[in-house]
């Protein structure tokens, strides 16, 4: 711009400038018109509220939830139930036979029939005592039960074969080995006899056992249980090995070894019929135990 340009912009504005405050001397209010002033008023600062700050939580993608793959169901196979036929049980037409015992008195024929019906019941039948033969059983039961020996009314025959000594000196003896033949015999036809027959039997005529036991006196007890103390009593005997000493101080021998001669009567008579009969008799009581 050039200088004269210059000096008329200026010229305007105070030209201008001039005007204003002559407007602003001459200004008069209108009429009628009431000048307020207004007081300041306090302008109370109003606090603003506190932002809500609302946790950004972290956006979780779902993922859709995949389901298991099917399995197969394995089919339960149940079976058909199977029908067992039950055979029904057969009974015997015959009705069980009540046998019809005899008196005790009477009863030794019954007993010797019974006794011939068994294996080797016969053989058995020569050995025995021949009269009262179940009166005679309960006795030497009962002592054998003690440990006694009975020496009269023997359930068998007595043996007449004295035993066989050799003379030491003038007092003392020995027994021979063949002493023990004479009982061979007994032992060998008792152990011949079948238990099971032997048991049946016992069991039909066991009331007349317990009748001839009431009449010693033993009326409460059972005779099954005096024949068991009998058959452990013999089972329990102490085994001993010959030779045996003997002195004879009178009309019977006795042992010269004291503890032999102090033991119960009725195991110094299995140390008589010797150790291989004494072994025999043993495993036959034991099958008639077991059955007992």
């Amino acid at each position: 711009m050039s200088k004269f340009g210059i000096w008329v912009v200026a010229a305007i504005a105070v030209f201008t400038l001039l005007y204003l405050v002559y407007l602003a001397a001459t200004f008069e209010a209108p009429t009628g018109t009431t000048t307020v002033i207004v007081p300041a008023t306090a302008v109370q600062s109003v606090a603003e509220p506190a932002p809500v700050i609302t946790p950004t939580l972290p956006q979780t993608r779902l993922q859709p939830r995949e389901e298991p793959p099917a399995v197969a169901a394995t089919p339960v196979i149940i079976d058909a139930p199977v029908e067992v036929e039950i055979a029904a049980p057969i009974l015997d037409d015959q009705p069980t036979e009540l046998v019809e015992l005899p008196s005790l008195n009477d009863s030794d024929d019954f007993v010797f029939e019974g006794l011939r019906a068994l294996q080797n019941g016969a053989a058995l039948i020569r050995v025995l005592a021949d009269e009262q033969l179940i009166r005679s059983i309960v006795v030497f039961v009962d002592n054998i039960s003690r440990g006694e020996f009975p020496q009269t009314s023997l359930p068998y025959q007595r043996i007449e074969q004295e035993m066989s000594v050799r003379n030491i000196d003038e007092n003392l003896f020995v027994m021979e080995a063949n002493a023990h033949d004479r009982f061979n015999q007994l032992i060998d036809t008792f152990v011949a006899v079948d238990t099971d027959q032997a048991m049946t039997l016992y069991r039909t005529l066991q009331p007349l056992f317990q009748q001839a036991y009431a009449e010693i006196g033993s009326r409460n007890v059972n005779f099954d249980d005096t024949l068991r103390s009998a058959i452990n009593a013999v089972l329990r005997s102490p085994n001993t090995e010959g030779p045996y000493q003997l002195v004879k101080p009178s009309v019977m021998f006795l042992y010269a070894d004291a503890s032999i001669e102090n033991r119960e009567e009725m195991q110094k008579q299995l140390i008589r019929i010797g150790p291989e009969n004494t072994e025999k008799l043993k495993a036959k009581l034991r099958q008639f135990s077991e059955q007992l």
